[in-house]
């Protein structure tokens, strides 16, 4: 089932949209073309969101979104990467603003791996740093964690991102 509302506020138009298609007895998510364009659009900071017996944590991260794969690479260490390790469920939020006023925003849940091959890592890190401009081997003790997306939605509050 695909679900998209729009509403009108004295802003602007407010888009909302999740996506998610049943198949059978089965549900894939997808992220929606928007969403894609706005999540490969610029280097953003992303707001990484995991949680352990019921204590949540959230931290900046960088990332990277493959798109034929449906996944989300970061790199991290410490509680995050502990959390994940602990409970795979995690959630992402990517925003871009102008003058303290947001423009858009993507949130994306979904089922987070630690990648402990070295080669995958250092691959992912370079693609990461270079996408960010940091020298590419910067956060060499980061892990790989690869996110497969769950459902997505995103918002436009701008009439010109529509």
């Amino acid at each position: 089932m695909w679900q998209s509302r729009t509403e009108r506020s004295v802003t602007g138009t407010i888009m909302w949209v999740a996506y998610v298609v049943s198949v059978g007895t089965a549900s894939v998510s997808t992220v929606p073309p928007e969403a894609e364009r706005l999540l490969e659009s610029e280097p953003l900071m992303a707001h990484f969101g995991t949680c352990v017996d019921g204590r949540p944590h959230v931290a900046p991260v960088w990332y990277r979104y493959l798109a034929d794969e449906e996944v989300i690479e970061v790199v991290t260490t410490g509680r995050k990467l502990a959390n994940v390790r602990e409970n795979p469920r995690v959630a992402l939020s990517i925003q871009q603003d102008e003058g303290g006023h947001a423009q858009w925003m993507v949130s994306l849940l979904g089922t987070a791996t630690v990648v402990d091959d070295e080669g995958d890592a250092d691959a992912a890190r370079r693609r990461i740093n270079a996408k960010y401009d940091a020298d590419h081997d910067a956060y060499a003790d980061n892990r790989l964690v690869r996110i497969d997306i769950g459902s997505a939605t995103y918002r436009t509050y701008a009439d010109d991102l529509e």
